[in-house]
Formats: structure tokens, sequence, C-alpha cells
């Protein structure tokens, strides 16, 4: 599914298209979503302008004069946008038609997404309030985690993969940064000392960073292209890779399941 990075390659892929654009109409096709399609939102968002599209987690919000357009991706979701009368593929869900002449368009072929009106703070929306920090912000630190995990048994990597403790660290990158800062996943979150978690603090926003650059380097064309950002696979050190040689120690990866999520770990390098 698409996780922080893709999201915010999308959200750096659309927004100079978007931005500064007034939404002349919105086309409904499938209002069932994960959540419903309000009915009022084509009547809500016409005519206003888009002032700016930003990120919180994997949520895009499309910031009008009178309220946030909220989107998700869900599982399979993209977003791009494509020249008005553009042929409607078969899960080309939503349409917002623009002042320039162009679409934007959700296209969602498990229909796990979202597109939902919120009025007001969109940060005290349900769906946002009980997030954590971005992990690229300042607020996002070691002493944060090693503070937040104490008394924990919970494994580290289901741990930082709660979206109340740092939003956005999605399964590929929590295999990654554990493998680069050396942490087992299976280890208790609560076990694990200030200095280990300020390294894989660092990893964390590392491995996000890196995944963000490739993003916007393997598909620039968000108009007119699909829109489907490209995980940076090529870099992959641990995810998908269970059986392979370390790339370390040649010891071979193992694989096992936590919260139901494949893992990744050296079980030489990561302690």
């Amino acid at each position: 599914m698409p996780e922080l990075p893709e999201v915010e390659t999308t959200r750096r892929g659309i927004a100079p298209h978007v931005q500064g654009e007034t939404i002349l109409g919105v086309e409904v096709r499938q209002s069932r979503l994960r959540w419903p399609v309000p009915a009022q939102l084509a009547a809500v968002v016409k005519g206003q302008l888009v002032r700016r599209v930003h990120r919180r987690g994997k949520y895009l919000l499309l910031e009008l004069p009178v309220g946030h357009i909220l989107l998700h991706l869900g599982m399979s979701g993209s977003l791009r946008l494509v020249a008005e009368g553009a042929p409607v593929g078969k899960h080309d869900h939503l349409d917002f038609l623009l002042s320039g002449g162009r679409v934007l368009r959700l296209n969602d072929p498990r229909r796990f997404g979202a597109a939902l009106w919120c009025e007001g703070d969109p940060m005290q929306h349900p769906l946002l309030i009980n997030l954590g920090p971005e992990p690229l912000s300042d607020d996002f630190t070691g002493g944060l985690l090693y503070r937040r995990s104490r008394g924990r048994r919970a494994p580290v990597k289901t741990y930082i993969m709660d979206s109340r403790i740092v939003v956005g660290v999605g399964n590929i990158y929590a295999n990654e940064a554990l493998f680069e800062a050396g942490i087992d996943p299976r280890r208790a979150a609560g076990r694990i000392g200030a200095a280990r978690y300020q390294v894989l603090a660092d990893r964390i926003q590392a491995v996000l960073s890196r995944a963000i650059e490739q993003g916007g380097t393997t598909l620039r064309d968000f108009v007119g292209g699909d829109g489907k950002p490209g995980y940076f696979q090529q870099s992959l050190k641990a995810y998908g890779r269970g059986g392979a040689p370390c790339q370390s120690c040649a010891t071979p990866l193992q694989e096992v399941r936590l919260g139901q999520r494949a893992t990744v770990f050296c079980p030489r390098c990561q302690r």
C-alpha cells in the first residue's frame, strides 16, 4: 500500500498543478469507498480556490477557504492529473475539475481510500487528532521513542508502526530502519535504551528521506501519467529479501511475521 514516502511524492507531484486552481466541479462515480463520499461534497467545494496541498501522515489535505478535502489512497489508490475529457477507467471513482482545464482523478481499485470533507481545524478531525508526530519533523526524536516505550512489551517493530507513536512508518520502512539501526525487530520496545532509540530515530528519518528522494526521481509524471510513485526497491536491504545474504555480513536474512506483517532481519547484525 502507499506509505508515507509515496504519499509525500504524490503531494509534491500534484501540488504545483493544483494549488491556485479553482474547483469548477466534482464528479463522483463511486461513493462507496472506505467511508462514503459526503453527499454534499460537490456542492460545498464548487467554486472554491485550492490554497494549498499538504499532508498529515498518509492523508493528503486540499486546503480551501471554507475547509479541507481529506484524501487517503487506501491500499492501492493513486491520484493523477489528466486532461478534461480524458477517458475514464474502471476504477476512476472521483474527479475534481480544475480551472486550468485539468482533472485531479482518484483511482482506487480496492476502494479502501477516502475522500472526506472537514470544516474547521483539520487536525481536530477524528482521523487525525490522535496521530503521533511526523517522522521528519523536529518533534520526532529518539528521546520521544524512548519515553513512550517504557514498560511496553510489544516488539519494537510493532511499536514504531503505531501511528499514535509516530506517523507513516509502514512495514517496508520499519524493516529498513531497524536493519540500519542494528536492532532486532522482535525485541520488546521497553527493553531498548535511549542511545539505541536515538540511532533508530535517525535511521527512520534517513530511510524515509531517501525513499522520498528516490520516489521523486522514479516517477516525475503526475500529469497524464499513472500517478503511482515507485518504491525504492533497488535500495532495499531487508524488506523482501528473506533468505538472501545480509549485505553487511553475508548471513542469510531471516523472515518471520510480526503483527501479521512480513518481517526480515539479520540474526547476526541485529540484536
